[in-house]
């Protein structure tokens, strides 16, 4: 049954709590559910709780069973469940290697994992290295940036299905950002198919003016990337092909042995 807010609660949504109800009333034992069903379960009338379902099985969280009519969880609630679980495995296991990457290196170290067409910080690792302060951008854990223009979200958006890439390219408002921003979805293309080539991405001052970083993508137990780190340096530190040379092989290194961490196990060479 929904829990009971006071109507003063300006901060409650109760929309979301019926949702969030309807989801919660599928079990492994009980998998398919009608309306009618649902109306009891979450003590809601028929038609409102018609409309709830409705909404949620075209937003993808249900599908309805074609033969009997009713109601099973749909493939968002998994992807949902599964990024969960992904994500705070991988702060867990990458902690130690992000760390070890910004002592050595004395620059920021980033870790993200994609959210629609922006990448979400997870994980942060700063340093006082100067000019570092310039370029952090009030970033925290939490913080969201859109991912055509980070060397982050590239290095993921690189390795995404086509037939999903298709849709969240379609999404993407590829406005200039930094003085580099690719800004159409020709070039942003062939961008993501040198990232794979090389197995590596950078951000040249795409997102920010002097902001340059390198990322690599983090796989899963079952080879999905899922997640990226990137090192983050001023302009004045080098060019890109130095800080690719520099630092390069290090970020690739740890996101490989994040991913080992992850359980995934690396092709043999």
């Amino acid at each position: 049954m929904p829990v009971q807010r006071s109507a003063a609660d300006s901060s409650y949504s109760q929309s979301l709590e019926r949702g969030l109800s309807i989801l919660s009333s599928f079990r492994s034992e009980v998998p398919l559910l009608g309306v009618s069903e649902l109306a009891r379960t979450v003590g809601m009338s028929r038609s409102t709780t018609h409309r709830y379902v409705a909404t949620l099985a075209s937003l993808g969280y249900l599908q309805q069973d074609a033969a009997t009519k009713k109601y099973r969880l749909g493939p968002r609630v998994l992807d949902l469940g599964f990024s969960a679980i992904n994500s705070m495995d991988l702060r867990e296991v990458s902690a130690p290697y992000l760390r070890q990457l910004s002592d050595e290196t004395e620059h920021t170290v980033n870790l993200a994992i994609l959210d629609g067409v922006d990448v979400v910080y997870i994980e942060r690792c700063r340093t006082a290295t100067p000019g570092q302060r310039e370029i952090d951008l009030n970033l925290h854990v939490g913080s969201r940036l859109p991912a055509y223009c980070t060397a982050m979200g590239k290095a993921i958006l690189a390795y995404v299905p086509e037939e999903r890439l298709e849709g969240l390219l379609e999404r993407v408002d590829f406005s200039p950002r930094g003085p580099n921003t690719l800004t159409n979805a020709e070039s942003f293309r062939e961008e993501l198919a040198r990232i794979r080539a090389a197995g590596i991405a950078v951000n040249d001052e795409e997102l920010a003016y002097g902001l340059r970083s390198i990322a690599a993508p983090i796989r899963s137990q079952t080879g999905e990337v899922i997640a990226a780190l990137n090192l983050a340096v001023h302009r004045t530190m080098g060019t890109m092909d130095e800080l690719l040379a520099r630092f390069g092989p290090a970020v690739i290194r740890t996101a490989e042995d994040i991913s080992l961490g992850m359980g995934h196990r690396l092709p043999p060479v």
